[in-house]
């Protein structure tokens, strides 16, 4: 049985106390359990409401734009304003909310974050003018890049590190469960001969709003993440955490926890609020290239999506002639590919490691992507082989895009993990939400089997690209703790 261990062992250079604690250690040793079970439950899920808030507007807004809907407004206005609303909103939500949640703990934030959430996507369905549904998109989306921010830094500082890789790219690919739930599920309410043209869309902002309520009540269970604690100066509140969680798993596994090497322990100091000046000095001048890391992965896998998803529809139906009202099924196909990506690779990530994954998985469905286009651009593929090809592609960049959220979690000090996943989140939200659609919409929207072949080599190059930077500068961080891939800023043997 692992004892507390934190002891005060001196003064720091102003006077505080530097504490030396094990609770990393303590933490990354615990045996899989129910205990970690409640965490992806209460926490992971968010994903899915992303996937499921996003597929079930895209596909509403033909729904909205007609005569009795209750809105007066135009499929375009759906598609573009109510988007990039939902898109600004969700990484304004990321920054702000990914500030408070590295100053304010974890656990208050994403209760708040979820709040947010629920009241906006619950009020979206009594919407009854165009301005404020798209008042009620800006603020779902604020409370979902708040999520982000707050649930990847809480999982990351949670999940034993032998086991953090594959469980971050679950979680993340769970997205697609939403978005094949969404699609499912507007297929029936958009039904008019089972509900009313002003009521199916109405309901089905509801689903997210049961999913949201039954996430909070497990949430409300989801303790505070002790990391945070001790860098904060509550190291009590750490020790009988940690505690606390050890007696639990020992009673759900029925044997006794590994003991923990006296030597794997940290020092710390309260070091107060941090500044912007030290963060950006920690995020482009300590770590440039894992910066450049960062932002590589993000862009190109946003870059792959939007080539891909962004048009999929015009593309079945412009060139494969599929009736509008299928698209959901060709849809739904492509989102279980999605999903299978991140649940049957992701051990690979903690076994083989992170930069031969993430590079092998960028570079290939980069490389797939390109095979596609010579096929499109050949016309030797129909609506069938298209969906197969593109599942086949995103069953790779899935898990690849979902290692991107988990790289940038890993990489910067846990004073600043929120922030940093917020501000990398944002950028590539911006770049695939904002810039992607200027560039591809005028693509595959030409109806000109060149330009949407154009599209996906765009797409695929960043992937690529992307890819090759992993390989060089990619960071080793397969069943490595948190602190020993970048040491707390509260840290007193962190590099100056």
């Amino acid at each position: 049985m692992s004892s507390a261990s934190t002891d005060v062992r001196d003064r720091g250079d102003h006077g505080q106390d530097i504490v030396e604690t094990d609770v990393p250690a303590r933490l990354d040793r615990l045996p899989w359990s129910r205990w970690h079970w409640r965490i992806i439950i209460g926490l992971g899920t968010v994903w899915i409401l992303d996937g499921l808030e996003v597929t079930i507007v895209g596909n509403i807004a033909g729904r909205l734009s007609e005569h009795g809907s209750g809105l007066s407004i135009t499929t375009g206005q759906v598609t573009t304003w109510a988007a990039a609303l939902y898109v600004a909103g969700a990484c304004l939500g990321a920054l702000f909310f990914g500030r408070l949640a590295d100053r304010y703990g974890r656990k208050k934030l994403f209760m708040i974050t979820l709040a947010v959430y629920l009241v906006a996507t619950a009020v979206s369905g009594l919407a009854w003018t165009a301005w404020f549904f798209f008042l009620c998109r800006f603020f779902t989306g604020f409370g979902i890049g708040g999520e982000y921010a707050a649930i990847n830094s809480a999982i990351d500082e949670l999940i034993p590190a032998r086991a953090r890789g594959r469980i971050d790219l679950v979680i993340n690919g769970s997205f697609w469960i939403g978005a094949a739930v969404g699609a499912f599920a507007s297929i029936a309410l958009l039904n008019t001969s089972l509900f009313a043209t002003d009521l199916g869309w109405r309901l089905a902002f509801a689903i997210g709003v049961v999913l949201g309520l039954v996430i909070l009540l497990v949430r409300r269970h989801v303790p505070e993440s002790p990391r945070w604690l001790f860098t904060h100066g509550r190291v009590q509140e750490a020790e009988d955490l940690v505690a606390e969680v050890e007696h639990t798993v020992r009673a759900e596994t029925g044997r006794e926890l590994p003991a923990v090497d006296p030597s794997d322990t940290i020092k710390v100091r309260e070091i107060g609020p941090i500044g912007f000046g030290t963060i950006a000095k920690t995020v482009f001048r300590t770590y440039p290239k894992r910066t450049v890391l960062g932002l590589s992965l993000f862009v190109g896998q946003a870059f792959l999506y939007n080539a891909v998803t962004f048009g999929y529809a015009v593309i079945l139906t412009t060139f494969f002639k599929v009736p509008t009202g299928s698209t959901g099924y060709y849809f739904a196909v492509i989102a279980v590919g999605n999903f299978l990506g991140p649940l049957l690779l992701g051990h690979l990530f903690d076994s083989i490691g992170r930069k031969p994954m993430i590079a092998g998985t960028y570079i290939l469905s980069g490389v797939l992507l390109f095979g596609t286009a010579a096929l499109f651009q050949n016309g030797t593929l129909s609506a069938f082989t298209m969906t197969a090809c593109w599942t086949v592609v995103l069953f790779f960049a899935s898990a690849g895009a979902s290692s991107a959220y988990l790289t940038v979690s890993e990489v910067f000090p846990l004073e600043i993990r929120a922030l940093c996943i917020a501000f990398f989140y944002a950028v590539g939200t911006a770049l695939g939400g904002i810039t992607g659609p200027l560039v591809f919409n005028g693509l595959v929207n030409s109806g000109k089997p060149s330009d949407t072949t154009l599209a996906f080599c765009i797409g695929a190059s960043l992937m690529v690209l992307a890819g090759l930077v992993e390989a060089v500068i990619g960071v080793k961080a397969e069943r490595r703790s948190l602190e020993s891939l970048a040491a707390p800023l509260s840290s007193v043997t962190a590099a100056p």
